[in-house]
């Protein structure tokens, strides 16, 4: 494997060895790239700047918020459509296409039905005599890129979950059935805890990917109003590329893995106790 591992190795670990240098270095890209050994100076700034703290905050917001209900939503439309009998295919494919559209047409899309001009939402709050400028508020603005990342990464969830839902054993089913058990009985204890491996994978694919958000709130808010909406990855790429600070922004985003690192591996604990890894 060793010729297939070499090339890996220098498109991969070489670069990421440079970023660490770079978390280390202050970077000066007048007359080429020079960098100037700092040693922990970035680090420790990035623990105590109030601009990247208050990022962690709102991405905390933002993760917690879309996990939470793009779990609640996805495994209950999985369990719904579980149970059609007729025109599965057609619900599960009007459900899924969400996911296929690129995050930045949904931030787009997005933009354009809230605008406080012309939105089509905008003008169904009008009528209702609720506030318009919807992605103008702090509150309103990270409601709605929080609802556009869960129409989108929804049926994800779901897609998932109906994977588990089709391997559960119809005889435990069948035998809870003839035991008395009602319907929901039946789903708490049997399909719930069945599917529980499958829906904890969900969860780690999805929390993957919130650390990561950026399309969707560049393409609406910038990170506004007032920075509300301003999560850890639009604080690296203002810091990077608005205020070329490249080693501060080196330790940002080694934070960043560093952070999912310990949530991936909280998640595949939890996974090998329940013998979801095997």
């Amino acid at each position: 494997m060793l010729p297939a591992l070499i090339p890996l190795a220098i498109v991969s670990l070489v670069p990421f060895g440079y970023i660490v240098w770079m978390s280390f270095s202050k970077v000066s890209l007048v007359g080429g790239v020079h960098m100037t050994w700092l040693g922990v100076d970035n680090w420790s700034k990035m623990f105590s700047d109030p601009n990247v703290l208050s990022s962690w905050k709102i991405s905390a917001v933002f993760f917690g918020a879309t996990l939470l209900l793009e779990m609640v939503v996805g495994v209950g439309i999985a369990i719904l459509i579980n149970e059609i009998i007729f025109a599965r295919n057609i619900v599960l494919s009007v459900l899924l296409m969400p996911m296929f559209v690129a995050p930045v047409i949904v931030g787009l899309l997005g933009r354009f039905l809230t605008d406080s001009t012309f939105g089509l939402y905008t003008w169904g709050l009008s009528h209702l005599g609720i506030g318009t400028n919807i992605l103008g508020h702090k509150s309103s603005a990270m409601a709605t890129v929080i609802v556009m990342d869960v129409w989108e990464w929804t049926p994800l969830v779901m897609l998932i979950t109906l994977a588990g839902l089709a391997a559960v054993p119809k005889a435990l089913i069948e035998a809870s059935s003839l035991d008395g058990a009602t319907y929901f009985q039946r789903l708490r204890f049997v399909v719930l805890p069945s599917i529980s491996g499958v829906v904890l994978v969900a969860l780690l694919v999805r929390a993957m990917d919130a650390i990561r958000f950026f399309d969707i709130i560049w393409i609406t808010t910038n990170g506004g109003p007032a920075d509300a909406t301003k999560v850890i990855p639009l604080r690296l790429y203002e810091t990077a590329f608005r205020f070329f600070d490249l080693g501060y922004a080196a330790a940002i985003g080694l934070g960043m893995l560093a952070f999912s690192i310990i949530f991936a591996n909280i998640f595949v604990s939890l996974l090998e106790k329940r013998g979801a890894t095997r």
